[in-house]
């Protein structure tokens, strides 16, 4: 039995390059820079809320309007109590969403992400 085969130099350093640019494009695209809460809040956003609002928050989903920059007294108003803060102009004319008080100790961490 001879010496194994040896991958060339050349070949090696493309093969490099190529996962570099993978491991560049994969962490690139993670959320990985979220604070604690934020991340907190996006999982509970991708579990409670693309039902009706877009995965990204700050495009508009199917029935509910865009979220990104929401502030801490709308998701209060919206999730608790099914209504608006005072002076606020919704979005959209619809009232289809109920209010969703199980939420209520997340709203700190949905407010993080949201920002």
């Amino acid at each position: 039995m001879g010496a194994p085969a040896r991958t060339p130099p050349r070949r090696l350093g493309r093969l490099a390059g190529a996962l570099l640019i993978i491991a560049t494009a994969v962490l690139g695209c993670s959320k990985g820079s979220l604070d604690p809460a934020a991340e907190r809040g996006r999982q509970i956003y991708l579990a409670q809320c693309i039902a009706c609002h877009n995965t990204d928050p700050s495009l508009p989903g199917a029935v509910g309007p865009e979220l990104r920059g929401s502030s801490r007294d709308l998701l209060e108003a919206k999730l608790l109590k099914g209504t608006y803060p005072p002076g606020y102009t919704p979005k959209r004319p619809t009232k289809i969403m109920p209010p969703q008080p199980g939420l209520a100790p997340d709203i700190a961490d949905l407010a993080a992400f949201l920002k």
